[in-house]
């Protein structure tokens, strides 16, 4: 992929991160990163994960929406109204303000409608595959879970911060647990970064096409510097800019 093509070269040049983090799928090519998943094995587990993700529920009785302008207390309350017997949750603590909820379609559009009485600046159906990231993944984190129990992965090279606990992971065993539990738990982003930020992280580069995760930790943390890497150009302005950081 594009974002482990992106790390290899940076390390190459001497670049090396004090800690790995990715967003869901993004988990994969940062143990990649860190020395602890091999490459083909890592494209072998995703293109098993996203089979057993879209199995797990069948089309259109699933879905997720976009919260915006509410805090995550006020989701989750708003979800445990909305449920009604049904799964509704948070799937993406992105930043302040923004919140994913994924779950039953029914429950979702409660949750949007909810949302948006109790002072949501938007809140918006998304147009996605599956429901990710909550209970009703549950049979595809069983199943992924045979997969990873064949695994015996090194300790990462580098330290990791997953994204079912926001916290540092220092284990190959570690990390691969976190890798099955994820599938059906929320990616809880903004303290991941909040985290390597009491860490004493000071510079990010987001590896791989997009700026959405750059454009997170600004709603984060505005004092962060972050930088990116998409392609050959941008790769050669990093790789500039850390050396005057790093000097």
């Amino acid at each position: 992929t594009v974002s482990v093509a992106a790390a290899e070269v940076l390390r190459e040049k001497g670049i090396r991160p004090d800690y790995v983090a990715g967003h869901s799928l993004g988990e994969y090519s940062a143990l990649v990163a860190a020395g602890s998943l091999p490459l083909a094995e890592a494209v072998r587990l995703v293109r098993k994960r996203g089979q057993y993700m879209q199995e797990a529920v069948p089309v259109g009785e699933g879905a997720m929406a976009a919260l915006l302008g509410i805090e995550p207390t006020v989701v989750e309350e708003i979800c445990c109204e909305a449920a009604r017997g049904e799964v509704v949750s948070p799937a993406n603590l992105n930043s302040p303000g923004q919140v994913v909820i994924a779950g039953n379609a029914a429950a979702v559009v409660r949750a949007v409608e909810l949302a948006m009485t109790r002072g949501a600046r938007r809140a918006m159906m998304l147009n996605v595959s599956a429901p990710f990231h909550c209970a009703l993944m549950k049979p595809a984190e069983e199943r992924l879970a045979k997969d990873l129990e064949q695994l015996s992965l090194p300790d990462p090279r580098i330290p990791l911060v997953n994204n079912v606990d926001a916290s540092v992971v220092r284990s190959g065993a570690a990390a691969c647990d976190g890798l099955r539990r994820q599938v059906s738990a929320p990616v809880r982003w903004e303290e991941s970064m909040r985290l390597l930020r009491r860490e004493g992280v000071e510079t990010f580069v987001e590896v791989g096409p997009g700026k959405v995760l750059s454009g997170l930790l600004r709603q984060i943390d505005r004092e962060a510097l972050c930088y990116r890497v998409e392609d050959l150009a941008s790769l050669e302005e990093v790789l500039a800019k850390l050396g005057s950081v790093t000097a």
